[in-house]
């Protein structure tokens, strides 16, 4: 096995899929878990001598060579809880920025 850190943003890039093997457990984060992890991201944002936050493992593997989709597909062993709140958190804040009045974020994302 071989354990690599990666920016999360980067990681989530691109064209994947990721599969959550039935014997996970199903998601059961609370308010508090995510209040907790948004409240972490708010202090890492604000702080210049925070330099990133730790968000904790993600641990995976290919599911195999011979795919029939060209999009690479990520078998989720561990991370789960963390992996579907984050991938929410950012889905909110596009549709947040989509839809803000403020003309100098928009033109920040179109440029």
């Amino acid at each position: 096995m071989k354990a690599v850190e990666t920016n999360l943003l980067k990681f989530m890039q691109g064209t994947k899929q990721f599969i959550i093997p039935i014997y996970q457990r199903k998601y059961s984060w609370t308010m508090k878990q995510c209040r907790q992890l948004w409240n972490d991201i708010v202090r890492a944002a604000e702080d210049e001598k925070i330099k990133g936050h730790f968000v904790g493992s993600i641990v995976y593997i290919e599911q195999g060579l011979y795919q029939v989709s060209s999009v690479p597909q990520l078998l989720v062993i561990d991370g789960q809880q963390r992996l579907t709140t984050l991938t929410l958190l950012l889905l909110a804040l596009g549709k947040a920025i989509e839809k803000a009045d403020n003309p100098w974020i928009l033109r920040k994302r179109r440029s």
